[in-house]
Parts: structure tokens; C-alpha cells; sequence
């Protein structure tokens, strides 16, 4: 069998077990955030919270608990981390310095995972059993819970309340999260993905570090959160061993974001404004993987920085999944990659990752998104626009730009600093266009709480732990607040009549409107800097 065949049979199974969950896996997300009842367990989680399950908040206070809550948890897994020593099965590893501390904090809670160290160096089994995989489940949770405040802002009409923040963490942990996550941990146990409590294993007279790895490595993938238990991430053969583990984690990755586009249909009583989100989800995601796909393959060392095990093909499709949502995983050096399929890569983030983007965050993305393809409509036609029955009035579009705007700004000053500071030469492994990329690359993938990297970059100074940090928290909580608002103005809003100057949303003409407004966005905001490294690169 060519290559080329075996990668076209890969896509066809990820893409037909995609499509055979898509609708019970979106209908079923539907009814867990609808369901007035609550389970036995969740009562008396609620109970010992003190919370009432019942009582629905108005978005500020949605946007309180989100901040809350996910300041609660950085500072716990702050203290986690620099109390190391003082935790079993540390394995005689040492407290984790201060700088790295506070960067793995943000980095976890906001979704990104972003490692600035050797997970097997540096952090014990406690740390990453209690601190970053429990991180994995709830930081995934807020961003869904924020999509359905979302959902329902323009499902509802005429009310200040969008549900309640802690009932719909509590849902998306236990009812969605937790199961599949269990369910895909036996399944990599049983393909060879190890689970051992051990610190190491003895292989051929050398130890090799080990860790309850397929536990990690579900829910990594499955909440798009993408820290690796092992530094080699999901090229480490303990944590990704074959060809069908490989296509495993790759569908974990696209489950949930492709499935909640039917979750948002049903929730807005329309499947058709779902499936045309959906298909340009798939349309932009196609187009970059054919990119990465065709430039490596064609490249003069196609495989460098490659598992033999995994190809051209296999590396590519987890590079465009992987970079495409919020997930960071890699099981490949992206740093290895050609001009253009790095830098496809590359403009997967730039775009917004929300093709399909993160767990939550894509969907609440591209809703944003289509907000502001209706506006720029309506300006060509001079008519104020309408989005599922709600009018796109001023706070509307304010909120949704303040969303859009806040990755790029924060993106573009930290790496434009970065660019110019002295010390940042002696950080990079390359020179010219290939390092301005590897600079693109690391803010990128901080400032959409991706968390891949180049890894052509050394980023342990105290000024890459700072301010990529920095742009993790900006990027993930600014966003949501500008959104959970949005949410707000779109609930108290009145529906607003179908009329004959209505622009139809389900259909082929809005698909394309919002398919180059997001290529628009991405290409005004970011050319200059691309042009300046990888399309640099690519046409040396």
C-alpha cells in the first residue's frame, strides 16, 4: 500500500468514526445541559459547596465563578508544584522552581498546557495526578460550560440568567468528560499505552522513565488540553505506541468540538445552523491539512523529525488536529517541518483555533465569528443585522470584537518584544525567518492557549516564563468575559421575526461569508508577520 493510500484510508476511518458519534454524542451533551434533575453524586457536591443547583445567574456573576474558580486553581496548583518535596512519589525530584511554577500554573488552568520543562524530570506522579490532570478535566469543563452560557444567549429571549456556572462545570466533568475519558483509557491500555506507578522502567541496562500514563493521555486529548506526561509528548512510544493509537487520539481530539456543533443546532432548535458551522469547521480544516500534508510530503527530508511509525500522513493529520483545536499534543517536531507546513501549522492558530478549535472554545469561537460576518453584512447591505433571531446592535459587536481582538494584541506585542530583546537571539536554534517563526510560533501558541511548540526555542528565562504566562491568562479569561457579555445582551434581547430581508444562515451563501471573514480576519491581522518568517522561509 502507497503512502499516500494508507493516509487517505487514515482520514476515511477518522472521518467516518467521527461521523457515526457526532449526532448521539451531540444530542447527548444537549440533554446533560438541558436535564432539570441532578444525580445523587452531584447533590452532594452541591451540598458540600454550599451551592444551589437551582438558582440561574446573570452573566457577571457566570463570569465571577469562571474566574473564581480558575483563580483557585492556579493558585493550588502554584502551591502543589513548589510543595513537591513534600508529596509522595516525588521520586526525589525537587520543588519546581518559581518562574516555571507560575507558568505551569496558568498553563494548565487555562487549557493551554504549555510545558517549559521535562515532565519527567521535573514533576512527580502527585503533581500530575492531583495537579495537571485534574486541571485537564475542569479547565476543558469551564470552556464548555462557557459555550452553553453562550448558546443559551441566543436560545433564550427576554431574561437576564444563562444558567449556572457551577451546575454546568459540575455536568460537563462528571457526565461527559469523566466517562469517555475512562472509557479511552482502557482502550490505549489495551493498544499498548502504558499505566504504571513506577518512576521508571529497566530497558536493555538503561532506565526509562515512566508514569500512569494512559489515564493522562485520554483526557489530555479529549478535553484539547495537550500536555504530555512523558517530554517526548504523543511521539513517546509509552504514550502513543502505534498506528491506531495514533488515530485514537486524534479522534479524542476533534470529538467534542465536532460534536458540539449539534449540540448548539438542537439547543437553538435548528440541526441546519449547526451542520453549516460544521461544515466550515471541516472546509478551512481540510484546506490546511492538504497544506501541511502536500508540504511535507514533498519536502526534501520528508520524514525529518518524524516517527517511522506514524509517516508523513499520520504526522500531518495530528498536526493539523492538534494545531487546528486548542490541544498542543504533537507527535512530531513542528519545528522540523518545511516553511509551509509549519507555517500551515502555524496559521491553524492564527486563525482563531476554531476549526474545530478546543473543548467549548471553538464553538463560542466561531459564534463570535459569525456574529461578526453578519455585521460586516449588514454593512454591505445597510440593513442592521440579525443572527438567529437577535439583532447585532453595538454592545453586541463591541463585545464579540473585544473577543476576536484580544489573542492577536496580546499575541503581536509579546512576540514583537521578544523579537527585539538581545537575550532572545541566544534562545532560538535558528537564525533569520525559520527563528522569527519559532518566536510567532511560541506566542501563538500561548495566546490561543494552544500549547504546542517549535521546540526550536528555549524558553526557561524569567522573561519567556513571564510574559508567555501572560498571554496564556489574557488570551483564555478576556475572551470569555467579552463572550459570557455577549451572552448577557443576546438573552435579554426579544426574538426578532423572520421578514424576506432576513440573511438565511443555513445555507451555502452565509457558509462562504463566514469562511472568508474568518480568512480575512486572520490574513489582515497577521500577514506582515508571516510574510516576515515562515512564507520567508518557504520561498528561500
Amino acid at each position: 500500500m502507497s503512502p499516500l493510500v494508507a493516509g487517505l484510508l487514515q482520514v476515511g476511518i477518522l472521518v467516518a468514526a467521527l461521523a457515526v458519534v457526532y449526532r448521539p454524542l451531540g444530542d447527548h451533551m444537549a440533554r446533560v445541559f438541558q436535564n432539570k434533575n441532578h444525580s445523587k453524586l452531584e447533590k452532594a457536591i452541591y451540598r458540600f459547596a454550599r451551592i444551589d443547583p437551582d438558582a440561574e445567574q446573570k452573566w457577571s456573576t457566570y463570569a465571577y465563578g469562571v474566574l473564581g474558580f480558575s483563580f483557585v486553581g492556579i493558585v493550588f496548583l502554584y502551591v502543589v508544584q513548589r510543595a513537591q518535596t513534600l508529596l509522595p512519589f516525588n521520586f526525589d525530584r525537587g520543588n519546581v522552581p518559581p518562574g516555571m511554577a507560575f507558568n505551569t500554573a496558568i498553563s494548565f488552568v487555562a487549557n493551554t498546557n504549555w510545558q517549559s520543562y521535562v515532565p519527567e524530570a521535573v514533576m512527580g506522579h502527585a503533581v500530575q495526578m492531583i495537579g495537571l490532570t485534574v486541571q485537564n478535566f475542569v479547565s476543558a469543563a469551564v470552556g464548555l460550560a462557557v459555550a452553553i452560557a453562550l448558546i443559551r444567549g441566543f436560545a433564550r429571549h427576554q431574561t437576564d440568567r444563562l444558567g449556572n456556572f457551577w451546575v454546568d462545570l459540575t455536568r460537563g466533568t462528571l457526565r461527559i468528560l469523566l466517562p469517555i475519558a475512562f472509557a479511552a483509557a482502557i482502550v490505549l491500555i489495551a493498544l499498548g499505552v502504558t499505566m504504571s506507578l513506577k518512576s521508571g522502567v529497566d530497558v536493555d541496562g538503561q532506565t526509562v522513565a515512566n508514569a500512569p500514563v494512559a489515564a493522562q493521555e485520554a483526557i489530555k486529548e479529549l478535553g484539547t488540553n495537550g500536555g504530555g506526561v512523558l517530554n517526548a509528548n504523543s511521539a513517546h512510544p509509552f504514550e502513543n505506541p502505534n498506528e491506531w493509537t495514533n488515530l485514537i487520539e486524534i479522534f479524542l481530539i476533534l470529538v467534542i468540538p465536532v460534536a458540539l456543533t449539534r449540540t448548539f443546532g438542537r439547543l437553538v432548535g435548528q440541526n441546519k445552523q449547526g451542520y453549516v458551522l460544521l461544515s466550515v469547521m471541516a472546509g478551512i480544516w481540510t484546506a490546511m491539512l492538504a497544506v501541511i500534508w502536500g508540504a511535507e510530503a514533498s519536502g526534501l527530508r520528508p520524514l525529518e523529525g518524524k516517527e517511522l511509525r506514524f509517516d508523513v500522513a499520520g504526522s500531518a493529520i495530528f498536526a493539523d488536529a492538534t494545531t487546528g483545536t486548542s490541544t498542543g499534543a504533537v507527535n512530531s517536531l513542528h519545528d522540523s517541518y518545511t516553511g509551509l507546513g509549519g507555517g500551515g501549522a502555524l496559521l491553524n492558530m492564527l486563525f482563531g483555533e476554531m476549526t474545530p478549535g478546543g473543548v467549548g472554545t471553538g464553538i463560542y469561537s466561531i459564534l463570535v465569528m459569525a456574529i461578526i460576518a453578519m455585521f460586516l453584512a449588514g454593512l454591505m447591505v445597510g440593513r442592521t443585522p440579525e443572527y438567529l433571531g437577535k439583532k447585532l446592535g453595538r454592545k453586541e459587536v463591541t463585545a464579540a470584537a473585544v473577543s476576536i481582538l484580544a489573542m492577536p494584541t496580546v499575541l503581536l506585542i509579546g512576540a514583537g518584544i521578544a523579537a527585539i530583546l538581545p537575550s532572545t537571539q541566544a534562545a532560538l536554534n535558528n537564525p533569520g525567518a525559520h527563528g522569527l517563526s519559532e518566536i510567532l510560533y511560541a506566542y501563538a501558541s500561548a495566546s490561543n492557549n494552544n500549547g504546542s511548540a517549535f521546540a526550536g526555542i528555549t524558553v526557561t528565562s524569567d522573561w519567556f516564563q513571564s510574559s508567555l504566562g501572560l498571554c496564556m491568562l489574557f488570551g483564555r479569561f478576556i475572551p470569555i468575559i467579552a463572550v459570557l457579555a455577549l451572552a448577557g445582551f443576546l438573552a435579554a434581547q426579544k426574538k426578532v421575526p423572520v421578514t424576506a430581508g432576513t440573511l438565511p444562515t443555513t445555507g451555502p451563501l452565509f457558509a462562504t461569508l463566514l469562511t472568508g471573514s474568518i480568512v480575512l480576519v486572520a490574513a489582515l491581522t497577521f500577514v506582515p508577520a508571516l510574510a516576515l518568517g515562515p512564507i520567508a522561509e518557504a520561498l528561500q
